[in-house]
C-alpha cells in the first residue's frame, strides 16, 4: 500500500485551485517585482520531510517554516497532502515563538466546540479534497507583518506489502524555491532490508543523481533528497520551482523464513510472507455493469483491462464472464478451464460487449455464486483451488431487487462463507458503503477505480493482486495462555507479494519462550508454519534506540486494533456497533489517532479572526460528495482539511448548456435554470456598482448541432471580466486570456501554468485546466476551460466568494448573491418518471420546477461532480428578476 507525505504552501483563497508557477516568467502587474523566491510577500525558507520506519511503521514528521516580508499582515496556509491509511497524531503552529497545539478530542465533544464557535462567528466548516491515495490537511494562520510561523504535522502509519514490495508515494508541490529543502527517511528492519529505491517524476536522472543519496545495509536504509537553490529552479535563469511531482520510495526486506516475530515492550508483531510456493488455481467469474450509464470511454476502458487479465490467466484457472444490465447474460453455462483456445474465444467475447439498459446486481451476483456453487459440488473445477467472484458496477441497483439491505442478505446467504466477493465501484456516482459492506460480510474486499485515462490500469492493477493466491483459509495460532488482545489472525487467502501482519500483547512480559503455528491450505498440500519464539532474543533485536520512536509496536498494534475495529463496524448493528465504537474510541484518544470516531481541535492566536478549527479523519464512502462540518457528518468524508472561511459559503456558477447553478446553503439545496439565446449575444452575470466589478458572456453554439437550429446546444464562449475601479479588464477565450492594466495588454495562453498578481490582485492560470481570479479576500471566481470538439470548447464560470461584493450587486448570478428563501411542496411524479415535479414558492411567484441534476466541475474539469437541483423552466422565469432578455448587454468589457 502506497503511503504519502508533501507540505504544498498555497496562497490563495482557494489553494486547491492555484497552480504552482511554471516555466514562463511573467512580469508582475504593478510598480515593483517580487523579491526571488517569495510569493505575496512570503517566504518558505525551510520545508523538512522527516520519516522514520521501523519494523513497516512509518512516523513520519513535516516541517515548514515561512516568514511574512509584506508590509502588512498576511493569511498563509498549510496544506500537507497524507496517506489514507495514515492517521494524524499531533499538529502544532508557532508564532514567534509562542507555540498553538492541536488536541484531539472525541468527535462529539469537538462537535459541541465547533457549534459554539459558530453561534460566535469564530470558526468555518470544513472544506474536503481528495485524491486516490491522498487526503489532504489545510490549516491558515494570520501572520503579521516580519513575523514567522512554524507548521509541524506528524502522522503514523503501517505499510502494507503490495506486489512485493513496500511504497512511499509523496506528493511534491512547495509553489516557490525553498532555501532549507529536505525529505530525509530512516529506515530499519530487523529482517535486513534487500532492495532500496528512490526516484521522481519532476527531475531528470541527472539533476536526481546530485540531490539524492540513497543507501542500504544490513538492516539498515537511507534515503536523503535534499536540492539546492538552483536545482530547484525550473531553468537556469528562473525563480520558480520545478519541485512539482511524484517522489516514491520503495523496499523490501530479507526473507530466509516465511515468519518473523518482534516484541517490545510486552507487545508483539508478527510478519508473514511464504516465498516460492506453487499459485492455488483459482475459479474467477467476472461479473460485468453494461448499464446505459457505463456508455462511452468506461465502457473501452472495461473491454481493454479484460482483455489484459485474460493474457494474464493460468491455464489451471477455470472462469466465466456474467454481464448484468436490466438483464442477466452469461458467456457460457458453466465454469470452463483457461485453455487457449477457451481464452482466445473469451477475447472475442469481450470484444463484442456493449452498453445497454438499467442494473439489476442482485440477480447477477446470485448468478454467479449458483455458478460456483454448482462447479464445486459437480467437481468440475480442482478439488484444491479457491473461488472468488469479481463485480464491477458504475451505479445503484435499480432493477429487480434494489433494497441494498435485502440484495446482501441473499448474497450472504447465497455465499455462505465460502468464497470472497470483490466489489469495484466505478466512479462516484454510486452507494460505495453498500458494495464495501457486502465485500467486507463475504471476505472480500471493494475497491474505488476513479474515472480517468487509467482506469483500464486501476482495473488490471486489482487483478494483479489477486491473481495469484498461494494460500486459502489461513490462521495465525499462538497458545491461549500466551497471548491477549490479539488482531485479526484469519484470512481467507494470502496473495503472492502481499503480507499478513498480526500483532498482540504478551500475557506475562517475563515469559521465556511462545510458539506461533501459521496454517493454511496449499495448492498441493496443508501446511503448517511453527516458529519458537524467544521472547529476550526478539527484544535484543529492537535495540537500535536511533530508530526507535517511543513504544512504536505498541503503537502498531493500536493502529492495526482501530483499523479493524472500524472494520467490524462498517457492518455490525445495535449493541456490537456501540461496543466496537467505544473500543477503537478509547484507543483513538489514548494513543492520540485522528480517526472516523475523534476530531483534532486547533486553537489559534487571540488576534486572528477565526479562532478554531477542526480535522476528521475521512472514510472512503463520501468520494466526491460535498463537505460536512463536524455537526452534520453522519459519514466520514474524503479528505482532511481545515479551511478559515464564513461557515455554509455559497457558491453560484454557469457551465454548459448554459446552466446556471443557484447553491443555497440555508436548504441544503440548489436551484438550476437555462437561458436560450442565440449565438453571438452577451449576458451580464454580475454587475456590482460599488466595488465596480462586472462579469459578462458572450454564448456560442455547439458547432455539431448546426444543422438543426431548434435543437442546437449553446455555451459561453467568450467571458469578460472588469473591475472599474482598478482600471483592470480580462477579456477570457477559449484560446487565450487578454488582461488590460490601463491600456496596456498581457496576452497569455491556455498552456500556460502562471501567476500574475498586483496590488489586491490575483490571477492564476492551469494548463488547459481553469484559471482562478481573486480581488483581494473576498471575492474568487474560478473560470473551467472545456476542450470538447476539435476547435470548438467553451467555458465554465464560477463564484466561489462573493462575501465582499455590495447588496446592489445584480445579473443573473449577481442577485442571487443577496439571502433569499424558497419553499418546495406536493411533490409528484412528471412527465419523465425518474424526475419528480413540484411546487416552489419564489420572490412571490408560484412555480413548476423538476428535480435534476447539473454538473460542478471546479476540480474535475472532464467527468464533474453530480449537483441535485430544483430546475426551474422558461429561463429561470419566475426565479429571476424582470425577465432574462432584461440582462443582454451589448459589449463583453
Amino acid at each position: 500500500m502506497a503511503s504519502a507525505w508533501w507540505p504544498c504552501l498555497a496562497l490563495a483563497l482557494f489553494s486547491s485551485l492555484a497552480a504552482s508557477f511554471g516555466p514562463r516568467r511573467i512580469p508582475r502587474l504593478g510598480k515593483r517585482s517580487l523579491p526571488e523566491g517569495l510569493v505575496d510577500g512570503i517566504e518558505v525558507y525551510s520545508t523538512k520531510i522527516n520519516s522514520k520506519v521501523t519494523s513497516r511503521f512509518a512516523h513520519n514528521v513535516i516541517t515548514t517554516r515561512a516568514v511574512n516580508h509584506a508590509e502588512e499582515a498576511k493569511e498563509i496556509f498549510f496544506d500537507a497532502e497524507l496517506p489514507k491509511t495514515g492517521f494524524i497524531t499531533n499538529f502544532t503552529l508557532t508564532i514567534d515563538g509562542v507555540t498553538y497545539p492541536g488536541n484531539i478530542k472525541e468527535k462529539e465533544v469537538a462537535k459541541k466546540q465547533y457549534e459554539k464557535a459558530v453561534s460566535q462567528g469564530k470558526t468555518a466548516g470544513l472544506v474536503k479534497a481528495s485524491g486516490r491515495k491522498l487526503e489532504k490537511f489545510t490549516v491558515s494562520v494570520n501572520v503579521a507583518a516580519g513575523s514567522k510561523v512554524t507548521f509541524e504535522l506528524t502522522y503514523e502509519e503501517l505499510l502494507k506489502r503490495n506486489k512485493g514490495k513496500y511504497e512511499m508515494y509523496l506528493k511534491i508541490q512547495p509553489k516557490q524555491l525553498v532555501k532549507h529543502f529536505e525529505i530525509d527517511v530512516h529506515i530499519f528492519e530487523p529482517q535486513g532490508i534487500s532492495t532500496l529505491d528512490a526516484e521522481a517524476s519532476f527531475i531528470t536522472n541527472d539533476l536526481l543523481g546530485s540531490a539524492l543519496t540513497k543507501s542500504f545495509s544490513g538492516q539498515k536504509g537511507h534515503v536523503s533528497f535534499k536540492p539546492s537553490l538552483d536545482q530547484q529552479r525550473s531553468c537556469p535563469t528562473c525563480t520558480d520551482s520545478l519541485l512539482n511531482g511524484d517522489f516514491t520510495v520503495t523496499y523490501d526486506v530479507n526473507r530466509e523464513s516465511p515468519g518473523d516475530v518482534q516484541i517490545v515492550n510486552g507487545y508483539f508483531v508478527h510478519f508473514f510472507a511464504p516465498q516460492g510456493l506453487p499459485v492455488v488455481p483459482k475459479n474467477v467469474v467476472f461479473v460485468i455493469d453494461v448499464s446505459g450509464s457505463m456508455s462511452g470511454r468506461k465502457i473501452q476502458q472495461t473491454r481493454d483491462a479484460l482483455l489484459k487479465i485474460l493474457e494474464d490467466v493460468k491455464k489451471d484457472d477455470y472462469l466465466n464472464f456474467i454481464l448484468f444490465s436490466g438483464y442477466v447474460t452469461t458467456w457460457k453455462d458453466q465454469l470452463v478451464q483457461a485453455t487457449p483456445e477457451n481464452l482466445q474465444e473469451a477475447k472475442t467475447f469481450v470484444k463484442s460487449i456493449r452498453d445497454q439498459g438499467s442494473t439489476n446486481i442482485n440477480d447477477a451476483l446470485l448468478r454467479a455464486i449458483h455458478m460456483l456453487n454448482k462447479a464445486q459440488e459437480e467437481h468440475r473445477v480442482p478439488e484444491r483451488s479457491t473461488s472468488i467472484i469479481i463485480m464491477l458496477t458504475d451505479g445503484d441497483a435499480n432493477t429487480g431487487e434494489s433494497r441494498p439491505e435485502k440484495i446482501r442478505e441473499n448474497v450472504r446467504n447465497a455465499i455462505e462463507g465460502k468464497f470472497s466477493l470483490y466489489n469495484l465501484g466505478f466512479g462516484r456516482n454510486l452507494d460505495y458503503s453498500f458494495l464495501e459492506s457486502m465485500a467486507l460480510e463475504n471476505q472480500g474486499l471493494a475497491r474505488r477505480i476513479y474515472e480517468d485515462s487509467d482506469a483500464d490500469l486501476q482495473l488490471q492493477g486489482f487483478y494483479e493482486e489477486v491473481a495469484n493466491p498461494l494460500l486459502t483459509s489461513v490462521k495465525v495460532e499462538y497458545p491461549d495462555n500466551a497471548i491477549q488482545d490479539l488482531t485479526q489472525n484469519s484470512y481467507q487467502h494470502f496473495y503472492d507479494g502481499s503480507e499478513i501482519v498480526v500483532a498482540g500483547r504478551l500475557v506475562d512480559e517475563d515469559m521465556n519462550n511462545f510458539k506461533a503455528d501459521v496454517k493454511g491450505h496449499g495448492a498441493l498440500s496443508d501446511l503448517v508454519y511453527t516458529k519458537e519464539v524467544d521472547v529476550k532474543e526478539a527484544e535484543k533485536a529492537l535495540k537500535e534506540q536511533d530508530y526507535i520512536f517511543g513504544n512504536f509496536i505498541e503503537r502498531l498494534w493500536a493502529y492495526l486494533t482501530i483499523e479493524q475495529l472500524l472494520e467490524k463496524r462498517k457492518n455490525a448493528q445495535s449493541e456490537e456497533k456501540e461496543n466496537l465504537t467505544a473500543q477503537a474510541l478509547d484507543l483513538s484518544l489514548k494513543y492520540h489517532f485522528v480517526t472516523p470516531l475523534t476530531s483534532m481541535v486547533v486553537t489559534k492566536p487571540e488576534d486572528n479572526e477565526n479562532q478554531m478549527a477542526f480535522a476528521d479523519k475521512p472514510g472512503e464512502d463520501a468520494e466526491g460528495k460535498p463537505s460536512q462540518h463536524p455537526a452534520r457528518s453522519a459519514t466520514p468524508s474524503t479528505a482532511y482539511q481545515v479551511r478559515y472561511q464564513p461557515p455554509q459559503n455559497p457558491y453560484y456558477y454557469v457551465d454548459g448548456d448554459p446552466h446556471f447553478i443557484i447553491q443555497v446553503p440555508e436548504k441544503d439545496d440548489a436551484i438550476c435554470f437555462n437561458i436560450d439565446e442565440d449565438p453571438g449575444t452577451v449576458l451580464s452575470l454580475i454587475q456590482d456598482p460599488v466595488t465596480g466589478l462586472s462579469v459578462n458572456g458572450q454564448i456560442i453554439g455547439d458547432k455539431r448541432d448546426s444543422s438543426n437550429s431548434n435543437t442546437r446546444k449553446t455555451y459561453f464562449g467568450k467571458l469578460g471580466i472588469t473591475n472599474a475601479q482598478m482600471d483592470f479588464r480580462i477579456e477570457v477565450t477559449t484560446e487565450k486570456i487578454t488582461l488590460w492594466n490601463g491600456v496596456v495588454p498581457t496576452t497569455l495562453s491556455w498552456l500556460d501554468t502562471v501567476t500574475v498578481t498586483q496590488d489586491g490582485l490575483s490571477v492564476t492560470i492551469n494548463r488547459k485546466k481553469n484559471m482562478v481570479i481573486s480581488f483581494g479576500r473576498g471575492v474568487t471566481f474560478v473560470v473551467v476551460l472545456h476542450r470538447v470538439w476539435k476547435k470548438h470548447d467553451f467555458l465554465g464560470f464560477y463564484v466561489v466568494d462573493s462575501h465582499r461584493m455590495s447588496a446592489q450587486t445584480h445579473g443573473l448570478l449577481g442577485q442571487f448573491f443577496h439571502p433569499f428563501d424558497f419553499e418546495v411542496s406536493d411533490v409528484h411524479p412528471g412527465s419523465d418518471p425518474t424526475k419528480p415535479d413540484a411546487i416552489m414558492v419564489v420572490k412571490n411567484h408560484q412555480l413548476t420546477v423538476t428535480r435534476g441534476s447539473q454538473k460542478d466541475y471546479r476540480k474535475d474539469t472532464s467527468v464533474g461532480m453530480k449537483v441535485n437541483c430544483w430546475f426551474v423552466h422558461n429561463n429561470g422565469e419566475g426565479l429571476i428578476d424582470g425577465v432574462h432578455t432584461d440582462y443582454i448587454v451589448s459589449n463583453l468589457l
